[in-house]
């Protein structure tokens, strides 16, 4: 790829839906634009139209973007198989890599600069989170410990260990502020303010400009979303064959 390069975004891994367009060089980089809907609407209903609205907006020709970014995962199971989806049809038809950039890592970009620890927590039901820990290092965000899927209680262990402050966000946050608040008497924790606190498509475009410094793409054909876990289904199937073999 050539340094000036061109991002087109995607970020359905949650309850958000979000695209972006977000282009640079080594000198620094530019949100062309982003389009971000937090409502009552499935991902398969909004994310073409907001894409088409961006590049009706800034007169954008799909051919002229270097890669499709996309979040790819964890998180919502059908959120990441319309957005992979998406990423993996235009990047076929487009003849264009695919750069996957982790949804915790993204969403913790938000906070760029942010002093101590940074704590994403996305919902991932059954009192468990999407989540990891992080901090910049000048302008390098340093993944101290990578994305997993825990419980409330075992995310907060790891942090107390590091004793340090620490700012949360994420669309689990309302759901466990109060423990967390307890669990946190003795440190100061701050929670990110509405403009910062869920995923969005222009942080995974400007995090993938970094990776794609890094040589870190893919094709089409090769990308797949990273679930973490299983869904609901295939864990219920395989409790069921678990239960078969043990009556057997």
């Amino acid at each position: 790829m050539s340094a000036y390069r061109k991002v087109l975004a995607l970020d359905s891994s949650g309850l958000v839906a979000s695209a972006a367009v977000v282009e640079g060089d080594e000198s620094g980089s530019t949100l062309l634009a982003e389009y971000t809907v937090n409502y009552k609407k499935t991902h398969s209903q909004t994310l073409l139209p907001m894409l088409d609205e961006i590049a009706r907006m800034i007169e954008l020709d799909l051919h002229s973007v270097d890669a499709i970014a996309v979040a790819a995962g964890p998180g919502s199971f059908t959120g990441l198989r319309i957005g992979s989806a998406t990423a993996k049809g235009l990047g076929l038809a487009l003849d264009k890599p695919l750069v996957a950039v982790p949804t915790v890592d993204a969403l913790a970009y938000n906070l760029f600069g942010a002093d101590g620890l940074i704590c994403p927590l996305m919902d991932a039901r059954r009192n468990q989170v999407y989540t990891g820990i992080y901090e910049f290092r000048g302008s390098s965000l340093a993944v101290l410990e990578p994305q997993m899927a825990v419980d409330i209680t075992e995310i907060a262990q790891r942090l107390h260990v590091r004793e340090r402050n620490v700012i949360f966000l994420g669309d689990a946050v309302p759901l466990h502020r109060e423990t967390l608040k307890e669990l946190f008497a003795d440190r100061d924790i701050r929670f990110a303010p509405a403009h910062l606190n869920r995923q969005r498509a222009g942080a995974v475009g400007a995090l993938a400009l970094e990776y794609i410094k890094e040589g870190k793409w893919e094709s089409a054909d090769e990308h797949k979303p990273e679930y973490l876990r299983m869904a609901q289904a295939e864990r219920v199937r395989a409790q069921k064959m678990k239960s078969g073999e043990q009556a057997t």
